[in-house]
């Protein structure tokens, strides 16, 4: 999407003296974690071009995109809603709408925001353009009516979200073409504690983690009547109850020709699972407790990273025989991967020695390096235009 920016005013005829042409579809955002600052930068030039700063708690800050890629909404930990304008480079609007926020989505319509919070739980819908609310969704379940944290928002085509309550064990869908009167259905007694969620590329499945059990819950978002099965009932820590030393993301996982490659808990795998069965195809050992398992936009590869102690190594899984065919070692504390809109490149942020790489995806050799403060979160405008991101 292009954007004019109106250097010299018109005459007086409506002929304008000069006109800078921006781009925003090569440009993204890297969160700066201890400082609460983000940088806006080109991915073609691999350059940053800004940073915005007073942003508040960014420790698990997430992001998302206006379908027109102008603005980018940050979403921080200490509940601050920001709206960020990437081409001029300034933050645009922040509001506090909660004290512990764990992400957010953006409707299929790009006109509302919605926001998952841990405290004091729910989730709260804003105007886009204005940051004001429009709806408030309490979680509150059970007999007693006690409020429950809210995970794994995602958005859903129809302009719906989807979220879990985290200690009411339940999925809820809301309706909110009338943000006025949301609809919701809720889907109880999904499993212990679930903690995580994601949302499959073309938006047909909504698949919940579950910390307190083995398992996962799939809710198929074209027959939402059906209610919600139990998938993967050997997925989780299992007999052995290993150590986990985090949980994996589930937003990482990887869907690839009717294949899934998912990370293990507490396990140094990849598991494959079959997407039309959704039983388990395969495992593939890797180097650690797997966080994110992120596919090449092409699909060939997928790109691993991983928890403490072994957070300083990437591995590169070849899809077409399911192996690591390459080992990387960027520094500690690798946090995030995100790969350019066509592949080409990956930008990996590492924490703990201040950069962020950039990675040639087809020899694997490093072809830029930028400071950064505690990069954390990577987030391209491309996502703009993915379900779910």
């Amino acid at each position: 999407m292009i954007f004019l920016r109106i250097i010299a005013l018109c005459a007086a005829v409506g002929a304008c003296a000069s006109v800078e042409y921006k781009g925003s579809g090569d440009l993204g955002v890297i969160i700066e974690r201890a400082v609460g600052s983000v940088l806006i930068v080109n991915t073609t030039t691999r350059s940053k071009i800004a940073r915005v700063e007073g942003l508040g708690d960014l420790s698990h800050a997430s992001a998302v995109y206006s379908r027109d890629e102008h603005y980018v909404y940050v979403f921080g930990r200490d509940g601050g809603l920001s709206k960020i304008d990437i081409l001029a480079g300034k933050l645009v609007n922040r509001v506090v709408q909660g004290d512990n926020a764990i992400g957010g989505a953006v409707s299929q319509d790009g006109r509302l925001i919605a926001v998952s919070n841990y405290t004091p739980g729910g989730v709260r819908v804003f105007d886009a353009e204005t940051l004001k609310m429009v709806a408030d969704i309490p979680a509150v379940y059970g007999t007693e009516g006690k409020a429950s944290k809210t995970v794994g928002l995602v958005d859903a085509p129809g302009r719906r979200f989807v979220f879990t309550l985290y200690d009411g064990g339940e999925i809820w869908l809301a309706d909110l073409n009338d943000p006025a009167k949301p609809v919701i259905t809720k889907y109880k007694d999904i499993g212990s504690l679930p903690y995580d969620a994601l949302i499959t590329p073309g938006g047909h499945y909504y698949i919940a983690g579950l910390f307190g059990e083995d398992g996962m819950a799939l809710l198929d978002l074209w027959k939402p009547e059906a209610g919600v099965t139990r998938i993967l009932g050997d997925y989780g820590k299992g007999s052995e109850k290993l150590p986990v030393y985090k949980m994996p993301h589930l937003e990482g996982w990887a869907v690839v020709d009717g294949k899934a490659f998912v990370p293990a808990v507490g396990r140094n795998e990849v598991l494959i699972i079959d997407t039309a069965t959704w039983k388990q195809a395969g495992s593939i050992p890797v180097h650690g407790q797997p966080i994110f398992v992120a596919a090449r936009p092409d699909g060939r590869h997928i790109w691993v990273n991983f928890a403490l102690p072994n957070n300083d190594v990437i591995q590169i899984i070849d899809v077409a025989t399911n192996s690591v065919v390459k080992e990387l070692t960027p520094g500690k504390g690798v946090l995030h991967m995100e790969f350019t809109p066509r592949g080409e490149e990956v930008w990996v942020s590492v924490r703990d020695i201040d950069r962020v790489l950039v990675y040639d995806t087809a020899d694997f050799h490093v072809v830029k390096e930028l400071p950064a403060d505690k990069p954390s979160g990577i987030f391209f405008t491309s996502r703009a235009h993915r379900i779910g991101l």
